[in-house]
């Protein structure tokens, strides 16, 4: 009898919690297009809980490879879905909308795929040899958590533009506001999206080398058999 007990990763407590984010997603979704008051809500809440559910993660040793990828596939599902619907609600800036939600997929997929590949659990852990705007992103939790709020509420005051104004703030109606104020941070944050994908090629083409280079010594070493 094994004396060692099977954790079932699936019921870790910052799972749980992811779960909860993808029903309040789903929520959302569904009432995007008719109900701004609830589907803002749910939301909400689910972008709140993306900041717990990494602390409980640390907070309870619960860090796994599954977690991260629900995390990051909650992230970019979530946004993608508020995407979809501004496409809609503003088909002008169609394809601005597009070319965000293409950039935002591809190049964070592209970089957790290679640091999975790497032997990493995170794609948020980075080595100090890597691109060094990457280190301060990612290590620096300030930083962080400024450019993700103000990402996510660039497109949500777009959104809730669709439906009111807002309150009056010196004059200006406070949705517009924020949008314009949020407006440079998030076109920042597509750019660090870029410099994912941009690093993530240095590091698979890196792991394709040496990959090579390990087959050819194999092949080199049978035939000197």
């Amino acid at each position: 009898m094994s004396l060692i007990e099977t954790e079932n990763v699936y019921l870790f407590i910052p799972n749980i919690i992811g779960y909860a984010r993808i029903v309040l997603a789903v929520v959302s979704f569904y009432f995007m297009p008719t109900n701004y008051v609830i589907s803002s809500w749910c939301y909400i809440i689910s972008v709140l809980l993306d900041a717990l559910d990494g602390h409980a993660a640390r907070k309870f040793n619960q860090s796994t490879k599954f977690g991260a990828m629900l995390d990051q596939l909650t992230d970019r599902c979530g946004t993608m879905g508020l995407l979809v619907t501004l496409s809609y609600f503003y088909p002008k800036y169609m394809f601005w909308f597009q070319l965000s939600m293409a950039i935002d997929v591809a190049c964070h997929w592209f970089y957790l795929h290679t640091s999975l590949l790497q032997g990493k659990t995170s794609h948020k852990f980075i080595d100090m040899n890597e691109n060094p705007i990457m280190h301060i992103y990612y290590t620096n939790r300030t930083v962080l958590g400024f450019m993700c709020l103000f990402n996510e509420l660039f497109y949500a005051a777009l959104y809730l533009l669709y439906f009111t104004p807002g309150p009056l703030f010196l004059g200006v109606p406070f949705f517009k506001l924020l949008a314009i104020v949020s407006a440079p941070v998030a076109i920042v944050k597509t750019l660090i999206s870029v410099i994912h994908g941009v690093v993530a090629s240095v590091n698979i083409t890196t792991i394709d080398t040496k990959d090579r280079e390990d087959a050819k010594k194999k092949d080199q070493s049978k035939k000197s058999e």
